[in-house]
């Protein structure tokens, strides 16, 4: 908002909103703490005269009924005493002294429905004006246990008599005449008293209480009479002329609470808000009240307010002055200093600032001056490495070309990502392979070209290539853009920036797929030779072998027969000839698993674990879903030569006591795991062997991905993973 204006004034708009806020704020927290503090002190203040005075008018009121119900007893218990007196002078029998005596305090009531009765010790009824109740025990009662234990003294406690609605309150003082151990108690409602209170021994009190100049307290009864009241005693104020009375009949019908109401007194001109805190002596209908003017006990407020203002005038002229004072100060030397640079944007680098003052401002044309010096010389400099510039980027524009000439013209598909995994180029080589153009891809990832069970091994090539590891040729699949899938053999690097920081990374994909063919086509043909001759060994040279050995046999017992010296040559022929069979169906075992042909994939894994327990002397079980079953015998042939393989290594090299082989099939892969428990691949050094070669590329050949954990003492677990194909259900059944 103030962007365009100079900075003085953008000082003195900015310091005059600042502190008017502030004092504003201040001055407005200060005004109300003190007038909700001055609030509260005077509604205190009236609230506790008016329990004062709510006391006080109790208190004469106990007193007085105290006084007047004391006497009664203590008259009644001179009356007893005095027919005691008679009875021990032998003028009247116990009995009638005492019957006496209670004729004389039924026949006194007090008030309206009070009386006199009588308890023993024990809380027996003795005299009462209801016969029903003589003789009973009425010890149960609170009042009648406080009876027992005082004997003596002034009691109050709420009666409630069959036919009143709820219980009220009651007054009572006893007296113990000990001889006959009567409690004499003389009790009545304290309603019924109302006339013994004297208004003249507490309306000094209350009309000494002042609020303020003229607030006062006073008692007015039900029907608006002034029982006390400075100036209107005695006279109804509800039928006054001249006097609203508005106030008046809302404090008559709420009793108890507060009111703020307009008031005029007798003399004055207008009329004021006063604030009136009133409550309910409902044993005499009266209604005790302190009151005081709104503007006598807020006065103070006005001084405070008045204070205020003159303070933040007087503040705010101080400020602004030393704010004006300030921002010529800064200003001013601004400009001078604005001036050359003016003067330094049109080429003049002789521009310098001189200032007496030692403050920033001095400061910053010390950095000025500098400035403008080093300026030049950057000015000289600069037109020399401009000159070196132009000489390099003309070299870099050539490196680059040559560059990109390279790109296009390489053979393999070539991709450049950035760090993001973004296309920032590819060459000619990747739109002929995989039918994707450059416009198309650009800035785009290209997770799109990676089938689903290729990506365990992306993760992993993408993660060297972030942590700035070279990435070796790896083999893969990849989608083209019409949705066939090709074999490419992987490799890249990363590559920095300028500042040393990872910029992207360069892959190169080798289009494997034709040459992959040819090779499972070579390992095919390896494979049916092998197996052929495997198959002639087995059919052809093993039966005519064991033909030999038979005839070997007759030739040995007619030897024998004729007790010839010959037998034992004819002997150890057939001794050769038996290991010559044995070795053929060995031979043809190793060219051609008939087993594997004739029983299966899952008979063959067993027959290895069977051998390997007799031959190595370890334990070895093979664990494998029955519900697989392999109907194409080149894949079963590789998982057969994997495990094989596997084993061989674990005996051999890892020194292993236990091997577990499983085939299993877990939501739509087949997971085929060899786990030994011998020293690990490290010690065996068997991940650079020709038989782990081998193992690695037949996984490859029948599209599954290989995984080896293997770790010191701890075992090697080999892990091959493929889909099940749902294309070739002949492949795979169960």
């Amino acid at each position: 908002m103030l962007a365009g204006t100079r900075i003085r004034n953008k000082l003195l708009y900015s310091y005059a909103l600042l502190f008017t806020l502030s004092l504003s704020i201040a001055f407005a927290t200060i005004y109300v703490i003190v007038r909700d503090t001055i609030s509260t002190n005077i509604e205190s203040e009236l609230h506790n005269t008016t329990t004062s005075i709510n006391n006080l008018v109790g208190n004469a009121a106990t007193a007085s009924i105290k006084n007047y119900l004391r006497g009664i007893a203590e008259k009644n218990l001179q009356i007893i005493d005095s027919f005691h007196r008679a009875q021990q002078q032998g003028l009247l029998s116990e009995a009638a002294a005492k019957e006496q005596a209670a004729a004389i305090l039924l026949s006194q009531t007090i008030g309206t429905s009070g009386y006199i009765y009588t308890v023993d010790g024990n809380g027996i009824v003795v005299v009462h004006p209801q016969k029903a109740v003589l003789g009973s025990d009425v010890s149960e009662y609170s009042f009648v246990r406080d009876l027992q234990t005082k004997k003596r003294g002034y009691l109050e406690y709420d009666w409630k008599n069959p036919d009143d609605p709820a219980a009220r309150p009651k007054a009572l003082y006893m007296a113990h005449f000990a001889p006959w151990d009567w409690i004499i108690s003389v009790s009545a409602y304290r309603e019924e008293f109302k006339g013994l209170v004297n208004v003249d021994d507490f309306k000094k009190s209350v009309l000494d209480l002042q609020f303020g100049r003229t607030g006062y307290a006073f008692i007015i009864d039900g029907k608006g009479k002034a029982i006390i009241h400075p100036k209107l005693e005695g006279a109804n104020i509800l039928t006054l002329a001249g006097v609203s009375n508005e106030a008046l009949a809302t404090i008559l019908k709420k009793q108890n609470g507060q009111i703020v109401y307009p008031w005029k007194n007798p003399g004055e001109t207008r009329a004021r808000d006063k604030l009136c805190i009133f409550t309910y002596v409902k044993d005499y209908d009266w209604i005790v009240g302190a009151t005081s003017y709104h503007d006598e006990f807020f006065e103070p407020l006005k001084i405070i307010g008045s204070l205020t203002l003159a303070t933040f005038v007087i503040t705010m002229i101080l400020i602004l002055t030393l704010t004006v004072q300030i921002g010529n100060s800064i200003t001013n030397p601004l400009q001078r200093l604005m001036n050359h640079f003016e003067n330094a944007s049109r080429g003049d680098f002789s521009q310098r600032m001189t200032t007496a003052a030692t403050d920033e401002i001095g400061q910053l044309a010390g950095y000025f001056n500098r400035f403008m010096k080093q300026l030049a010389d950057y000015s000289n400099n600069l037109k020399e490495q401009i000159a070196v510039r132009q000489e390099a980027e003309n070299s870099m524009r050539e490196s680059e070309q040559r560059y990109r000439s390279v790109m296009e013209s390489a053979a393999d598909p070539i991709v450049i990502y950035d760090m993001d995994g973004k296309v920032t180029y590819f060459n000619h080589a990747f739109e002929s392979v995989f039918g994707w153009h450059l416009e198309e891809c650009l800035s785009r990832r290209m997770d799109h070209f990676v089938p689903e069970e290729n990506w365990p091994e992306t993760f992993v090539m993408i993660n060297t290539i972030k942590n700035g590891g070279i990435l070796p040729a790896t083999e893969t699949k990849r989608y083209t853009k019409s949705g066939d899938i090709r074999s490419v053999s992987i490799s890249g690097a990363a590559f920095q920036d300028h500042s040393g920081n990872p910029a992207g990374s360069v892959i190169i994909l080798r289009d494997v797929t034709e040459t992959k063919r040819l090779t499972n086509l070579l390992m095919d043909i390896g494979d049916n030779i092998r197996q052929t001759i495997g198959q002639d060994l087995h059919d052809d040279l093993c039966p005519h072998l064991i033909g030999i050995g038979g005839l070997a046999s007759a030739l040995q017992a007619t030897i024998s027969a004729e007790n010839g010296k010959a037998a034992f040559l004819a002997e150890k022929i057939i001794e050769l000839i038996d290991e010559a069979t044995a070795k053929a169906r060995g031979l043809a075992r190793g060219l051609c698993p008939v087993h594997l042909v004739s029983y299966g994939l899952q008979s063959a894994l067993n027959e290895i674990a069977d051998h390997t327990r007799m031959t190595a002397n370890i334990r070895c079980t093979f664990n494998g879903d029955e519900s697989l079953t392999f109907s194409n015998n080149t894949l079963a042939t590789h998982l057969y030569y994997i495990v094989q393989e596997a084993v061989n290594n674990a005996v051999k090299h890892a020194a292993a006591t236990t091997i577990t082989i499983s085939l299993t099939r877990e939501e739509g892969y087949i997971h085929l795991r060899i786990t030994d428990n011998g020293r690990g691949i490290g010690e065996r050094q068997g991940g650079i062997g020709i038989g782990m070669q081998l193992m690695k590329y037949r996984v490859l050949a029948i599209g599954a991905f290989l995984e080896i954990t293997s770790a010191k003492d701890a075992g090697t677990t080999i892990h091959v993973v493929m889909k099940t194909p749902e294309d070739k259900p002949d492949n795979i059944k169960g």
